[in-house]
């Protein structure tokens, strides 16, 4: 899958290439319209992220030459400006979705997934199974062995991240910018609070572990793996 990203703000614009590289998506940056109509111009997007407030051109133009030209890509709008009124203009001249900032990569995330879902027609499934755990989307549930585990939001969104990455490594940077938002301080320790809160929950009672700690790297959703 290949998004362009049209975003000016540099810290911003980083914190979103950097997460759609982590969730396995090739990236397109443009930090203007004019280099983004270039970029249009040559290369074929699953999907596009663009910001209103954009030095020259400004995003909603942008959009509409876009569209002028035949192009259908799902775009997503962000922008500070988030009134009812911002996001049914944005709408309007041809977005797809809107998203006000500020906001949380794993939305951000989850939206362009529904978005490119729906331009190419594929049922997302409506849960995710690994070993004896079950995650449900739609009764958002999940069970391990046929008993009901209740987790918050963070921790459904934590699980969800680390089935979806299923015995692949994944460092604390990709858990924590795929969690918060792009404010939040790297420094912090919330990743080792929020594990711990899920092992407790889906390891502590079994005796099958499936999250594993790996030393100097993160962690890894395994089945059957000692701690390294």
């Amino acid at each position: 899958m290949r998004l362009l990203i049209v975003e000016d703000d540099l810290k911003i614009a980083s914190f979103i290439v950097k997460g759609f590289k982590q969730a396995g998506f090739a990236v397109d940056l443009a930090e203007d319209a004019e280099n983004a109509l270039q970029i249009v111009s040559s290369t074929v997007h699953d999907a596009a992220v663009i910001d209103i407030m954009l030095p020259g051109m400004d995003g909603l133009t942008l959009i509409n030459r876009i569209r002028n030209q035949g192009n259908n890509t799902p775009i997503l709008i962000l922008s500070a400006k988030g009134s009812l009124d911002d996001r049914i203009k944005g709408l309007q001249q041809g977005g797809d979705d809107y998203l006000a900032k500020p906001f949380s990569f794993s939305e951000l995330l989850v939206r362009i997934q529904a978005l490119i879902r729906r331009s190419s027609g594929t049922v997302e499934p409506a849960r995710l199974t690994y070993h004896d755990l079950t995650l449900d989307f739609i009764r958002r549930e999940v069970a391990r062995s046929g008993k009901k585990i209740f987790l918050n939001s963070r921790e459904f969104s934590l699980l969800e991240y680390l089935m979806r990455n299923a015995e692949r490594p994944v460092s604390k940077m990709m858990i924590l910018e795929h969690i918060w938002d792009f404010h939040f301080d790297p420094q912090t320790n919330v990743v080792d609070v929020l594990v711990c809160r899920l092992r407790n929950k889906i390891d502590k009672d079994f005796p099958d572990k499936l999250i594993h700690t790996i030393r100097g790297v993160g962690y890894v959703f395994k089945h059957a793996l000692e701690d390294v």
